[in-house]
């Protein structure tokens, strides 16, 4: 493709890190009990006020005010959330490295709380490796808004036609394509390589 790309941006969960939390709490505390859990306790939004900045830690002792009979399901998500974010996806963190190697600056852009991504960067060293990392929780605002996408443009100094942005949920890259990025949606590690040969990167 004819297009000059001046830097690639990463999404994190789903794309460098595994993301599964319903998949977590199966082997934690079964299927059937998750289901109910999940059913009960709005933990998917729980997340994303502390991905839009809320304190990790008051926001998840803030759901057992409202659920103490799941007080020991919802610690869970506290108590072991550094095993949550897992497996790592090794092709895909090589290609960051790979990419870096060859001086193509690597942004993250992902929503992700501000608590938790220290958290996060302490257990996976890879993740401080970005010429610049723009959190939603530090940042106030989440993808698919317009604003953070906005913001990353701003604060690279990089027009929206020289940025290829990798992330797993089609809204996203929708949002960055209506912005004029070059986008791929993530699915497995080969399709990422074969998109970033077609714009002439090597991952």
């Amino acid at each position: 493709m004819t297009r000059d790309i001046h830097a690639v941006v990463f999404d994190i969960g789903n794309v460098l890190i595994g993301w599964d939390p319903e998949g977590f709490y199966d082997g934690m505390i079964g299927q059937d009990r998750r289901k109910a859990l999940f059913a009960a306790v709005d933990l998917d939004g729980m997340n994303a006020r502390i991905d839009r900045g809320a304190p990790f830690r008051d926001t998840v002792l803030g759901m057992l005010d409202h659920h103490p009979e799941w007080e020991r399901e919802i610690m869970i998500w506290h108590d072991h959330w550094v095993d949550m974010i897992a497996p790592v996806i090794a092709p895909s963190v090589q290609m960051l490295r790979n990419l870096r190697a060859q001086s193509v600056p690597v942004f993250a852009l992902s929503n992700f709380g501000d608590d938790t991504f220290t958290l996060a960067q302490a257990k996976y060293d890879f993740l401080r490796e970005f010429d610049r990392a723009f959190i939603s929780g530090r940042l106030g605002v989440m993808k698919p808004e317009a604003r953070i996408y906005e913001i990353l443009e701003h604060e690279t100094g990089i027009a929206p036609e020289n940025l290829f942005f990798i992330d797993d949920r089609t809204e996203n890259i929708d949002a960055a394509l209506a912005r004029g990025w070059a986008g791929h949606v993530f699915r497995t590690t080969d399709g990422l390589k074969d998109t970033l040969a077609q714009f002439g990167l090597s991952g």
